[in-house]
């Protein structure tokens, strides 16, 4: 995975939300970030966006797998809750439900993820696609109050329109 979005995306944030330079928040691996202040309990909710080039038969649902497998090299206690498949053929996603135990401020916390797949094919090589990473992180609380949020974020995923 890079730190760019290897394909130029848009999308809004809905309010109360607030992008950070992912660096700032040990999240150099993202490509963006936005961090939720008001629900700031020793742990802040946020969303992260980072993106790869994958080859067009792999499946998202093992690059979810791949996923689960990097957070169980930092926590032993990875829970995986629902996976679905969404989208379409054109535009497949994938979407899976995960809790893990992780230590924040020195404190053993339960996180919980919702984390989106969304297959792009690339335009200059039908055998591969941009696969964007989408991740809304917050303690159970956080979630349950900000989903929505996210979910309407989602929403708002888009190509870039590009003006010539």
């Amino acid at each position: 995975m890079v730190a760019t979005i290897p394909v130029p995306i848009e999308f809004s944030l809905p309010e109360g939300w607030q992008s950070v330079v992912p660096s700032s928040v040990s999240a150099g691996g993202a490509a963006f970030v936005a961090l939720h202040p008001a629900s700031r309990q020793g742990f802040t909710a946020n969303i992260t966006i980072s993106g790869e080039i994958r080859e067009v038969e792999v499946e998202l649902a093992e690059i979810a797998a791949e996923a689960v497998e990097r957070l169980r090299q930092e926590s032993s206690s990875v829970q995986v809750g629902r996976r679905n498949e969404v989208g379409s053929t054109d535009n497949p996603g994938f979407t899976q439900a995960v809790r893990f135990a992780a230590t924040v401020a020195g404190v053993p916390t339960q996180i919980v993820q919702l984390q989106v797949f969304i297959g792009m094919r690339d335009l200059h090589d039908d055998n591969r696609r941009v696969v964007l990473h989408v991740v809304f992180s917050g303690l159970p609380e956080q979630f349950a109050r900000l989903v929505e949020d996210f979910q309407r974020f989602l929403s708002t995923i888009r190509p870039e329109k590009r003006t010539v």
